[in-house]
């Protein structure tokens, strides 16, 4: 797939800058579009000032986006730090001017092979959700599985989703060996090392025939050793080594056998805190979090819960599922899920079974004892999304502001643009809504006429 690329120069000084790269990067067979949603972009400025850190969140919206600064003061580590928090996925100095294109091909190719990634079946069939949360994760997730074969610590809570990030780090991992599960909490002390390393015949009583453990299992593959917290400190000294030398041997046997394969643990238990109180040993904490990452619990990734709900009703129906009715959806989504996505997942089987005939689900398929609760709104989550805003200094005319213009723009992505149903939804007249946004993009016109010019119609 050819490489597509957006170019704006927000600061005049950056401008020769900027025709020295359309230049190389079209020599390098990449094209430059106009700036639009979901096109790779470069941001080329001369100071990163104030107006920069003010546009650039509007550009890194619906895009990839790459900072340079160029022709000026190379940016500070702080001023690095706050372009990265503007939403810039990296940022590149060139001072006096140098052009360096190879860096530039680098970050838009790397970019663009996590994206087919993350757009291919072996990520969309398994892993629901498009919450900013959730996108980011399995980004993050995506990128480190292909590109690099490092040992992976999966954290978060219990029924977030680590087995299926396990299961991705191998699907996308370029391993053509086995997934090897094993569950650590099921460990009994006597049967640990033969489940691990395997064992000899007539290692222990009862030991009939030798038999492979899971690092003999995993070879060339991935080992998922899951709930990895719950090992007692004499087995974590016994898989230190093993990891630590690739090789193994068999509980009863003198032979020491070689492995190849990839790690990848789980826990929900916080180990920095187990190393501390001496429960976890510091020296495998370190072996085995070459990379690590965190699943968001559900309550951080509520616009999900809809399509997770629709995704689970599909699994069971075996076919396009019916539609759930609005009071199946306020309570889907005003519901605590403590199991998190486990959780709801077991809600829609419960409320698919009740379901009947044909037509949506309504209310009546609800658990008898919470069809009838009212529904708490505002909740905490919203709750704390204005106390946040209070603290970061925004008025009540901003707070306003902001959750209409987030209100319309949510709608009306739901809708598919269509004006007459988002201001149905929304409760107010097209005309009104039709004014609205009017002054949105009218706001966003004068914002982006403040600056110069784009190079990117070059």
């Amino acid at each position: 797939m050819a490489l597509k690329v957006w170019l704006e120069v927000v600061q005049q000084a950056a401008a020769g800058s900027g025709a020295l790269l359309i230049a190389a990067l079209k020599q390098a067979q990449v094209t430059l579009v106009r700036r639009s949603d979901g096109e790779d972009g470069i941001v080329l400025f001369s100071q990163a000032d104030a107006d920069v850190l003010r546009q650039l969140p509007l550009l890194c919206q619906q895009a990839r986006v790459l900072a340079i600064a160029a022709c000026g003061q190379p940016p500070s580590c702080a001023q690095k730090r706050a372009l990265m928090a503007a939403g810039a996925l990296d940022v590149l100095p060139w001072p006096d001017g140098a052009v360096n294109a190879g860096q530039v091909l680098a970050r838009l190719q790397r970019w663009q092979a996590v994206a087919q990634l993350l757009a291919s079946n072996a990520v969309r069939q398994h892993l629901v959700g498009d919450s900013a949360a959730w996108r980011g994760l399995l980004h993050r997730v995506v990128e480190m599985a292909a590109f690099s074969q490092a040992p992976v610590l999966i954290t978060g809570e219990t029924g977030t989703g680590k087995d299926l990030l396990a299961q991705l780090v191998h699907r996308v991992g370029n391993r053509s060996g086995d997934f090897t599960i094993l569950d650590c909490a099921t460990l009994s002390p006597e049967l640990a090392g033969s489940e691990l390393f395997g064992h000899e015949r007539g290692a222990f009583t009862g030991a009939a025939a030798a038999r492979d453990g899971a690092f003999a299992l995993a070879d060339g593959g991935v080992l998922f050793l899951d709930e990895v917290g719950e090992l007692p400190l004499p087995l974590q000294a016994q898989l230190l080594r093993a990891i630590q030398e690739r090789k193994y041997k068999r509980v009863g046997g003198n032979t020491w056998q070689p492995t190849q394969f990839r790690l990848v643990c789980a826990t929900n238990r916080e180990l920095e805190n187990e190393v501390a109180r001496g429960a976890f040993r510091a020296d495998l904490y370190y072996r085995i979090a070459g990379w690590r990452c965190q699943t968001p619990p559900l309550r951080e990734r509520q616009d999900d819960i809809l399509p997770l709900a629709r995704h689970f009703l599909a699994e069971l129906a075996q076919q396009p599922p019916p539609p759930l009715d609005a009071a199946v959806r306020e309570y889907l989504l005003l519901r605590d899920y403590p199991g998190n996505v486990r959780e709801l997942r077991q809600t829609v089987t419960r409320i698919w079974h009740r379901h009947c005939g044909p037509g949506p689900i309504t209310i009546g398929a609800l658990p008898h004892e919470e069809r009838l609760l009212a529904p708490h709104w505002p909740d905490q989550h919203f709750e704390a999304a204005v106390r946040r805003a209070l603290h970061l200094g925004m008025n009540l005319s901003q707070i306003t502001r902001c959750a209409t213009d987030m209100a319309i723009r949510l709608v009306l992505a739901e809708e598919h643009g269509n004006n007459q149903r988002a201001a149905a939804r929304l409760g107010v007249t097209d005309r009104a809504l039709q004014i609205r946004r009017k002054a949105a993009i009218c706001a966003a016109q004068a914002a982006a006429a403040a600056t110069p010019a784009s190079l990117a119609a070059f």
